[in-house]
C-alpha cells in the first residue's frame, strides 16, 4: 500500500509546540491550500482546504521557532486517523497529515519582517526532514551556505556576419 500525501499552502494559525513525558517534542498546526477551476458554466471558482498537520522531534522545534500564521510551506507526509472521545463521551474522528519532510518556502526577508531569522540551504528553501513520523535523533538543520560572490561578467565578442550569409 502507499499512503503519501504533498501539499504546498499558508499556515492558518502560529505553530503550537508540545513536549511530551518522553521529551519528545511534537508540533500541530493547520495548512491552507487553494484550487482554481472552471464549473460547468465556465466561471472561474477557487476552493479552499483546510488540513492539520502534526510534526515531531527537532523538526517541531524547527516549526516553531521560523514559522508563524501565513508562512508559506511545502509539507510532505502520511495521511493519518485521529481517534478521540470527546467531553460529551461522544468518539470523534478526523484525517490529519503526519509530516515526514517540512519545507519552509518564505524568502529569508519575508522571515525577517516578522522579527525571525531562518538558516538557508542555498535554493531559497529551508528544509527539515523526519524520517516516516520518528523524531530523527540528533538532528541538525542544514549548514548555512556561504554567500555566493558574484563572478565578472564575461564580455561576449561582436559577430559580423552579412545578410548574405544568413542560409534562410
Amino acid at each position: 500500500m502507499f499512503n503519501k500525501v504533498i501539499l504546498i499552502g499558508n499556515l492558518t494559525r502560529d505553530v503550537e509546540l508540545r513536549y511530551l513525558p518522553s521529551g519528545q517534542a511534537l508540533a500541530k498546526c493547520g495548512i491552507a491550500t487553494n484550487r482554481r477551476f472552471k464549473d460547468s458554466s465556465g466561471m472561474q471558482k477557487d476552493e479552499t482546504m483546510f488540513i492539520d498537520f502534526t510534526v515531531w522531534g527537532r523538526s517541531a522545534e524547527i516549526a516553531n521557532q521560523y514559522l508563524h500564521k501565513g508562512s508559506r510551506v511545502l509539507i510532505e507526509g502520511r495521511l493519518t486517523l485521529e481517534q478521540w472521545t470527546d467531553q460529551n463521551g461522544q468518539k470523534r474522528s478526523r484525517h490529519s497529515i503526519t509530516v515526514e519532510n517540512l519545507k519552509m518556502l518564505d524568502r529569508k526577508g519575508e522571515n525577517e519582517a516578522y522579527g525571525q531569522s531562518s538558516a538557508q540551504t542555498g535554493y531559497g528553501e529551508q528544509t527539515s526532514q523526519v524520517g516516516h513520523g520518528q523524531a530523527p535523533q540528533g538532528y541538525t538543520p542544514p549548514p548555512q551556505q556561504p554567500a555566493q560572490q558574484s563572478k565578472p561578467v564575461q564580455e561576449l565578442p561582436e559577430i559580423d556576419i552579412d545578410e548574405d550569409d544568413i542560409p534562410f
